[in-house]
């Protein structure tokens, strides 16, 4: 039987009907490994991993979706749109912007500026707004209360460029209280809103652009953990 797309080994009916996404294929191998039950491999095209498994009984799939918005825009459409796949929860790292913001916090994307031209091929008359879908979030915040755990809820940057030539341009998007900077939300989110579906992204603090403080690898593995812990509680 042939797979739906050239990108994705997985048969129709091997993806649950949410998808947890890292950006680290490694990383949904993690999580397999130590979250998931009943674990079935669905995808080792390109090495960017993907299972299929249960938590506390109920169907989910972890698979990576590398880095930056093309990489993510291809993997999270064909997902939508070629396996059935109703919610992704992207769970990540990003670099803290504002004051408040410290390493070890968790930030949940309400919304994801970005300077990518991502939306260009929507021929859209104005500027769209990307967001995460209000019962995802409000899922995954309740998950959060119900175990104890931190999280910080607003506006995050997408950013094309990891080395940006512009130095300024984290001290602008400071200005707008944007809470911190990673390379996908933005995509996903226009991704689930053009298909119908939905979508949340979910991040760990590992380092801090301004104030250069970083995680260690053991407190990153712990502070990721609550991280996941969320994200598969918000899994109806």
């Amino acid at each position: 039987m042939s797979t739906p797309t050239p990108h994705n080994g997985a048969k129709l009916g091997d993806i649950a009907k949410t998808v947890l996404m890292p950006g680290d294929p490694l990383r949904a191998k993690f999580i397999a490994d130590n979250f998931l039950e009943d674990v079935t491999c669905i995808n080792t095209v390109r090495n960017m991993l993907g299972y299929t498994g249960t938590y506390n009984g109920k169907k989910v799939t972890v698979m990576g979706g590398g880095m930056g918005m093309p990489s993510i825009g291809i993997y999270s459409y064909e997902l939508y749109h070629f396996y059935d796949v109703d919610n992704i929860i992207r769970i990540g790292s990003a670099g803290g912007i504002t004051d408040d913001i410290k390493v070890r916090d968790i930030v949940i994307g309400m919304g994801a500026s970005t300077n990518s031209n991502f939306a260009a091929q929507y021929q859209l008359p104005g500027t769209f707004a990307p967001i995460a879908d209000f019962d995802l979030l409000r899922r995954a915040v309740n998950a959060a209360e119900q175990n104890d755990i931190k999280v910080v809820v607003g506006n995050i940057l997408s950013s094309d460029t990891f080395y940006d030539d512009n130095k300024d341009a984290n001290s602008l998007w400071k200005k707008m209280n944007v809470l911190a900077v990673e390379m996908e939300a933005a995509a996903l989110y226009m991704n689930a809103a053009r298909a119908g579906k939905k979508a949340l992204c979910i991040l760990t603090i590992s380092d801090h652009v301004f104030t250069g403080e970083s995680l260690s690898a053991e407190d990153r593995q712990i502070s990721f953990k609550d991280m996941m812990k969320i994200a598969l509680e918000a899994v109806e």
